[in-house]
């Protein structure tokens, strides 16, 4: 009887790790600006995800519109972009896609 009941609460603990990391994700992914802040933090620059800005990114949107249209994506800037260190270039340009319910950014480049 008493070793069911370890097996239930370390089934119960299991399950529940299991649901706060789904939680987890999907608040970090809920939103293109939310997706946009995790994505800058996880490539190393904490302090530019909490303090920038976010902008959409007319001219990448307009020029890349179909493109973005079939993947649905949208281009966001950021206004106090992270420097990277190897080049010392801004990191200014994101793409965000949906998919399914959530969000997920990448490094779109500055052409």
């Amino acid at each position: 009887m008493r070793s069911l009941i370890i097996i239930m609460k370390k089934n119960k603990m299991k399950w529940l790790v299991i649901v706060s990391l789904i939680i987890v994700f999907t608040i970090l992914h809920a939103t293109p600006s939310i997706a946009l802040k995790t994505h800058v933090f996880a490539m190393g620059y904490p302090i530019a995800a909490i303090t920038t800005g976010i902008i959409e990114d007319d001219f990448h949107n307009k020029v890349d519109k179909e493109k973005f249209a079939k993947i649905n994506a949208k281009a966001y800037t950021l206004t106090k972009p992270p420097i990277e260190k190897a080049t010392q270039g801004e990191l200014r340009n994101y793409l965000v896609r949906k998919i399914g319910i959530w969000y997920f950014a990448e490094y779109l480049g500055e052409g």
